[in-house]
């Protein structure tokens, strides 16, 4: 099998937003329980600054325009794939433990496969099907053996992290016919503009009430890890993935979350590498494996 750049690439960068979203349940989750910034707050500050550095980055560097047939579309993909995804996400966050955020956010692969299947005619076939099932039951076996897993005293967090996943596969979908089209930079700096206008009544506020001079180094460095990291990298990474993968691709990297954070654990000397850790991170690759995977076609 040859490798080029359009098969490599893709994976690569859903490899660094595994990563990047691994880490982030820690991150986050800390920075809110510290009560300095809301989660609305945070949002607003996340919107904004994405919004910003996309601005920049394509009036300096992409000169692309939008088709008025491609408005609503994109305006969809804004409130789905930042407004909704976001806020049900960071006050999910608030309000439930890491470890039942992700294995709710499991979801997003069956979602994003299920809603390709309807839209888009997005074939589910047996390979496919069972990569779903080995990812979600390694994943599933990865957590289980850092905790306990309970919906009592969390369901307001877990209802609200389970609307995020289905908010985030429906702009998976609906991104996808965009991204054959535009740069994306281009995506990007439209559904964080259009963002910003629910999010800047919903957020102001509590932004402004936010216990700035109560941050320590560390909170900063968990404050622009989240602005910088989870929002635009992540964002920018995801949608070069599109414009070369099927949705359902970029959906079970989902699956790699729990995998990285354990490694970053491992490497800074907070956990131990057991049988218990490595069969679960097995079947997770594995689960990727299969649901990126794709018959080689003859040519005559």
């Amino acid at each position: 099998m040859k490798y080029s750049y359009k098969t490599v690439m893709p994976h690569l960068a859903l490899l660094a937003v595994a990563l990047i979203y691994g880490a982030n349940y820690t991150i986050a989750k800390e920075l809110l329980v510290a009560q300095f910034i809301s989660p609305n707050g945070l949002v607003l500050f996340r919107v904004l600054i994405a919004a910003m550095m996309f601005l920049l980055i394509h009036v300096f560097f992409v000169k692309e325009r939008i088709d008025r047939k491609d408005w609503l579309l994109l305006a969809s993909c804004s409130l789905f794939g930042v407004v909704i995804n976001q806020i049900f996400f960071i006050a999910g966050l608030k309000y439930t433990t890491p470890i039942n955020a992700a294995v709710l956010m499991v979801t997003t692969p069956i979602l994003v496969l299920v809603i390709s299947a309807m839209f888009y005619r997005e074939k589910l076939n047996l390979i496919k099907s069972v990569g779903i099932v080995l990812g979600a039951g390694g994943t599933l076996m990865l957590l289980m053996n850092k905790g306990s897993f309970s919906f009592s005293g969390n369901l307001k967090g877990d209802i609200f992290i389970i609307i995020n996943a289905i908010s985030y596969a429906m702009y998976l979908v609906m991104i996808k016919p965009l991204m054959h089209k535009y740069s994306p930079f281009t995506i990007m700096k439209w559904i964080f503009i259009f963002g910003l206008i629910p999010v800047i009544p919903i957020g102001v506020e509590d932004a402004i009430t936010a216990q700035w001079a109560s941050f320590t180094p560390g909170m900063w460095l968990a404050f622009f890890y989240v602005l910088i990291f989870t929002t635009v990298f992540a964002y920018w990474l995801n949608a070069i993935a599109l414009k070369m993968v099927e949705p359902a691709t970029v959906g079970v990297y989902i699956y790699l979350q729990p995998v990285m954070a354990t490694t970053i654990a491992l490497l800074a000397g907070k956990d131990s590498l057991t049988i218990e850790k490595l069969i679960p991170g097995l079947m997770i690759i594995a689960g990727v494996y299969l649901v990126s995977f794709r018959k080689k076609t003859r040519t005559v």
